[in-house]
């Protein structure tokens, strides 16, 4: 069972939603994972959303003109980016068991996002099979970028991956590092509690 399921039952959807309405309303900037990844690729690439949650950041991009896919194992959070965007193919599936086509669509994605902590919120154990089939997902030359909490002050579970094992999936699987980063704004990596990588295919 992943962690995500641990700390949340799978029923979150609507509150995580509501409290990113809430803090789009007081302000703040609710696009910077978007708005990074497309900075990395052209308009119109493909975009596999992994652990897409209530797609926040695939709307955003497909709003950007690039052609999206969402994957996320809870129905609840699928459930709420069904209906704020119906017309976009999302998925229920866990990533430990992502295949393109198992879901009946093409291979080849340029880029694939794991933003909010997806990794850390696995089953354990699972770490390095979810990065072997997203990297499979990629075309040669794509690029997986994954954005997560190290320590307690940023995950909602205590700490479970270290930016080294990580980094160690990532290379098991073929794949190259291009940068870390701190924050989605693409400030330089500190050794801080949080990192944003980019690996390449």
């Amino acid at each position: 069972m992943s962690r995500w399921t641990d700390l949340t039952g799978n029923a979150s959807g609507a509150d995580y939603a509501a409290r990113f309405a809430a803090l789009a309303r007081s302000g703040k900037d609710m696009h910077g994972e978007a708005r990074f990844c497309a900075a990395l690729v052209p308009v119109g690439a493909r975009v596999l959303d992994a652990g897409c949650g209530t797609g926040r950041v695939m709307i955003r991009l497909a709003e950007l003109g690039y052609d999206c896919v969402g994957v996320d194992l809870d129905a609840s959070m699928l459930a709420v980016a069904r209906k704020q965007a119906p017309g976009l193919p999302w998925f229920q599936l866990d990533l430990a068991d992502f295949e393109p086509a198992r879901l009946g669509i093409a291979a080849g994605f340029d880029l694939v996002v794991a933003a909010g902590n997806i990794f850390p919120l696995l089953a354990p154990g699972t770490e390095t099979t979810v990065v072997k089939h997203l990297s499979a997902a990629l075309s040669p030359g794509g690029l997986l970028v994954a954005g997560f909490g190290l320590d307690e002050a940023h995950l909602p579970v205590p700490p479970s991956l270290t930016l080294s094992e990580y980094d160690d999936c990532c290379a098991a699987s073929g794949l190259t590092l291009v940068d870390h980063f701190a924050t989605w704004d693409a400030d330089p990596y500190d050794g801080g509690g949080y990192v944003v990588s980019v690996h390449r295919r």
